[in-house]
């Protein structure tokens, strides 16, 4: 295959017209031909999502890469992480396996923190000994994540000796230390730990560099959102930055994925060949990825835009084969097979009473941040009827529980602020980093309809209205089905076409909003990360309310 084209260098900074030449899966010649023929569209290497876990996408990996190619992502470093916490190495090893079926890049990594933290109930453990097994296979580029910062601190065995094991077998350690400064940072750094996609702050990602942090990836998902702070960093540190997406739901990844940030980069005025870098180079440099970079020799992995300012992606090519035109992926609609660990019963209404212990309490509340996954701690006024305590709508103060789905056990109920909602219940399986059940509601009722949605289709997201009995959820399947999107694989995945399956969570999404009237931009998304406990401050965990500042269970009253 010849293409005749403008060629983007990354290395020496140079735009000139070429003829490319592609035999199998390799580049074998490039010809310049001169200047620039602005007829012609432009050459670059792919996009590269620095940080990703797959399953957030509600896609397996095949359909995950369907809709991405599009976008003119060719690679992903990705974290399964969310399925290792419900079937551990097997979970890892299915993604491995199902991401071979399809023309793409992934780049897996070693789970460091399964389960994230002894305070909660998860559906495996992965061990040292297991992380030197996966960091032995080929498919596996780096040790994912360190979530665990206060083992980092406090130099716990099992977390040093991962990273001690990742250094041994040669492989990156990547970073989560969200909040960090000074001292603490350093020492978490010093460990050899490299990238941090968990900065919130342009100051907290300066004092990391300064304090040589090798990478920082500026995050843009569809809950947390940093790039508004952190791009400025790439006019000092171009080579010291990475794009990613970390958490990106299916109808986010149907508009655009890595290649959103460019254009929302260059539009900032940003040098066009230090953006590149940040979305293309420093990702295959970092992991050593087996992505070419548009030189003799390399894989024949490049995009094709129309022009330098509106960046519009034409064509993407992995290996040398078509994988994307127009806007329309040529990567097949495949089923997957289905695997899963649901073991929980249906609830009832009385699980999720909270008697009073007196006529009047304080309670400690979570503050949700729409954008962001820390949250605040509030202290406020219980509403309280019939001696229990229950949602306050008009303050917005609602009933948040959690419920153990790898077996029968009490229910954990708190509350939190924030998510507007004036009347129903939003609920999902998908809640990091245990992916037990976790629910938001107006009325009891309307949770546990939610939740035993989720239930009966052993994984997936719901809502209800209390407007609407339960009786006419089971009776209308249409409206059951719109109001329930199954997740069937792990309880975090569907293998259904990434198209069928954005549309369905756009319209639950836009149930959620319109009718439940969420204030959140993406409120399942921010509902996933009300039980990760390793971001502070207030959280829920299937065994209580948690204060991720102290690492420490914390009480309702």
């Amino acid at each position: 295959m010849l293409l005749k084209a403008n060629l983007l260098n990354l290395f020496d900074h140079t735009i000139s017209l070429a003829s490319i030449e592609i035999e199998d899966t390799r580049i074998v010649g490039i010809t310049p031909l001169g200047l620039p023929d602005e007829r012609l569209p432009y050459l670059l290497p792919g996009f590269i999502d620095a940080h990703v876990h797959i399953e957030s996408s509600m896609l397996t990996p095949a359909q995950f890469a369907r809709l991405a190619v599009v976008h003119g992502t060719v690679a992903t470093v990705s974290d399964p992480h969310e399925i290792a916490n419900v079937l551990g190495l097997a979970g890892v090893e299915y993604m491995i396996e199902d991401g071979k079926r399809v023309p793409f890049k992934f780049c897996f990594g070693a789970p460091s923190c399964v389960p994230a933290t002894v305070f909660e109930t998860a559906g495996a453990t992965i061990t040292p000994k297991e992380i030197r097994k996966l960091l032995g296979m080929k498919e596996i580029g780096y040790l994912a994540e360190v979530m665990n910062f206060p083992g980092v601190l406090n130099e716990d065995p099992d977390v040093m000796m991962k990273i001690r094991l990742a250094q041994a077998f040669n492989k990156p350690v990547d970073g989560h230390a969200p909040g960090l400064r000074g001292a603490d940072a350093q020492k978490y750094i010093e460990t050899g730990i490299s990238t941090d996609h968990e900065c919130f702050t342009y100051d907290e990602a300066l004092d990391k560099l300064q304090r040589g942090l090798s990478y920082v990836l500026i995050r843009e998902g569809s809950a947390a959102k940093n790039f508004e702070a952190l791009i400025p960093l790439i006019a000092q540190y171009p080579k010291q930055l990475m794009f990613c997406s970390d958490d990106k739901h299916p109808d986010s990844l149907v508009e655009g994925h890595i290649n959103l940030l460019v254009k929302r980069a260059l539009a900032k005025g940003f040098p066009l060949f230090d953006v590149l870098r940040a979305a293309c180079l420093n990702p295959v440099l970092h992991y050593r990825l087996p992505v070419g970079l548009l030189r003799e020799g390399d894989p024949a992995d490049f995009i094709m835009v129309n022009n330098l300012t509106d960046f519009d992606v034409l064509a993407t090519y992995i290996n040398g084969r078509q994988v994307a035109q127009n806007g329309i992926s040529q990567i097949p609609d495949l089923r997957s097979t289905i695997v899963n660990r649901f073991d929980c019963q249906p609830i009832d209404i009385e699980n999720l009473a909270i008697t009073t212990p007196a006529e009047e309490v304080t309670i400690n509340v979570i503050e949700a941040l729409d954008g962001q996954l820390i949250t605040n701690r509030l202290t406020l006024p219980a509403k309280i009827e019939s001696g229990q305590i229950v949602s306050d709508v008009e303050n917005d103060v609602l009933k948040v529980a959690v419920v153990n789905r790898y077996q029968s056990a009490p229910v954990a109920v708190g509350f939190i602020k924030n998510f507007g909602l004036t009347q129903g219940a939003i609920a999902s399986s998908v809640a990091h980093d245990s992916h037990n059940i976790i629910a938001v509601g107006c009325d009891d009722q309307s949770l546990v309809e939610a939740i035993n949605l989720v239930i009966e289709s052993r994984g997936g997201i719901s809502a209800t209205s209390s407007t609407l009995s339960p009786t006419t959820y089971r009776l209308l399947p249409t409206t059951y089905t719109t109001h329930c999107l199954p997740l069937p694989i792990a309880g975090l995945m569907s293998d259904k076409d990434g198209y069928e399956v954005a549309q369905r969570y756009t319209l639950l999404d836009a149930f959620a909003k319109d009718t439940l009237g969420s204030t959140l931009s993406s409120p399942f998304m921010t509902l996933s990360f009300m039980a990760l406990l390793v971001i502070p401050s207030l959280k829920m965990s299937d065994l209580g309310l948690f204060d991720g500042r102290n690492f420490a269970f914390s009480k309702l009253f």
